[in-house]
């Protein structure tokens, strides 16, 4: 019987405004995540992750790997902001990597997905947004990082917000400890939470806000 994996996206805004600092704090971040993961033996076993980007267009650059076999991926910074095209890209991975539930066995848990962003669409996205939101498919998490990300924009994508005023090394690095802590908390939490239990996720560092 095959183990009922907790996959995980990340969608990681790689356009030019990342150039610099913040990308190269995006990649330690990932990095530190993959490190922090890799020493629970319970996400060593259950947590699948994959990695999506999106600058003037969207590219899964790791499809859903289980973490042993996780490669981490080269981050650029460069071109627009394609989020719809990210979105849309995430809709085909969960409908082909995730498992459903079949008379035979049960599916996969169900996908956490942190959409990490840092400026304003330049690409249709409600349509997308619009869909996700309904289909329910995973528990996504969005994260404006900076003043130039639109919240209102984010709020239409997903219940679950934070934000940061600045786009700075500390705010990203405490951004993806969280984003490691609330992977580890949910894979505890989904083995006893009913199905359709809202996502428990730790609370917020101080550099971090969740809006209302």
């Amino acid at each position: 019987m095959s183990i009922r994996r907790l996959p995980v996206y990340l969608l990681l805004d790689c356009s030019s405004s990342m150039i610099g600092q913040p990308i190269e704090q995006v990649r330690q971040g990932l990095r530190a995540l993959l490190d922090d993961l890799n020493t629970e033996p319970m996400a060593i076993e259950t947590v699948y992750l994959s990695v999506i980007t999106f600058d003037s267009t969207a590219q899964q650059l790791m499809p859903l790997t289980e973490l042993m076999q996780f490669e981490e991926p080269q981050l650029k910074a460069r071109g627009a902001t394609a989020l719809g095209a990210a979105l849309r890209l995430l809709k085909d991975c969960l409908e082909k990597e995730v498992r459903q539930n079949t008379e035979d066995q049960k599916g996969d848990w169900k996908p956490l997905v942190f959409l990490m962003t840092d400026g304003m669409p330049t690409d249709s996205w409600k349509e997308v947004a619009d869909d996700i939101k309904i289909q329910k498919r995973a528990n996504l998490i969005a994260f404006a990082a900076g003043l130039g990300a639109d919240v209102s924009n984010l709020k239409c994508i997903t219940e679950i917000v934070l934000k940061s005023d600045e786009l700075s090394p500390g705010a990203l690095k405490a951004f993806f400890q969280w984003m490691s802590q609330s992977i580890l908390r949910t894979g505890q939490s989904v083995q006893v939470m009913a199905q359709g239990t809202p996502v428990d996720l730790p609370p917020p560092p101080p550099q971090i806000q969740i809006v209302p």
